[in-house]
């Protein structure tokens, strides 16, 4: 939950840029057990946040999760503009989890894209908290 209100923070903090989030729950917790309620979507109401459920954990997986140790989630990226998904994950220019304690570092690499005037992608994965996620939040 806590990551989802950082991302929002994020992105109130930067209303008038060209700024695409994509937030992607997963299950992780034993209680994620169905997609995220409507509840927890409008958590992160934005219109530039896109979100959506993965069940089966497949971009957790793209990403390197191969056991419980691995899971990808709680997870910040930011990307260039323009950046592609092609044979694998793209590199993001920033990185990090769990997103409440990196948001700091995450803030400043989104403003060093802003001050070039780029427009960019923040993405986010979770087992969920955004940009990473987690159901019910």
């Amino acid at each position: 939950m806590r990551g989802a209100s950082a991302i929002e923070k994020l992105l109130d903090e930067h209303a008038g840029s060209e700024i695409r989030v994509l937030v992607v729950w997963e299950p992780v917790l034993p209680t994620d057990i169905r997609a995220p309620s409507t509840w927890t979507l409008g958590r992160i109401p934005d219109a530039r946040v896109s979100q959506d459920w993965d069940k089966d954990r497949l971009l957790s997986q793209a990403m390197g999760e191969h056991d419980r140790r691995s899971l990808v989630w709680d997870y910040i990226g930011i990307y260039e503009p323009g950046t592609m998904w092609e044979t694998g994950p793209p590199k993001p220019v920033f990185e990090g989890r769990p997103v409440v304690r990196v948001i700091g570092d995450a803030r400043k690499a989104l403003e060093r894209l802003l001050s070039n005037r780029h427009t960019f992608a923040l993405r986010g994965w979770s087992g969920f908290e955004i940009a990473t996620a987690r159901a019910p939040l």
